[in-house]
């Protein structure tokens, strides 16, 4: 896979993670206190500077109250379209 797809795909990414805490109306310091995380955590992994493992992607959809198939189904919805 070309680098410029993969970088493609992780912008998708992130920028889903930060919509849907938006959409959750959370702060990013309110969403780290739900996770029992620094703000900086959630700051990290929404500039791309951390990555994310299923686990903790999973408590982050718990966190803003979306399921996990859900979020899944809506980012894999982005990536079709593009």
């Amino acid at each position: 896979m070309a680098k410029h797809q993969w970088s493609a795909r992780q912008e998708a990414l992130r920028s889903h993670l930060r919509k849907m805490r938006l959409d959750s109306e959370l702060t990013q310091q309110e969403l780290a206190a739900l996770l029992n995380r620094p703000q900086s955590y959630v700051s990290k992994y929404e500039l791309g500077e951390r990555r994310l493992d299923i686990l903790e992607l999973q408590d982050i959809c718990h966190a803003c109250g979306t399921s996990f198939q859900e979020f899944t189904a809506r980012l894999d919805d982005l990536h079709a379209s593009t």
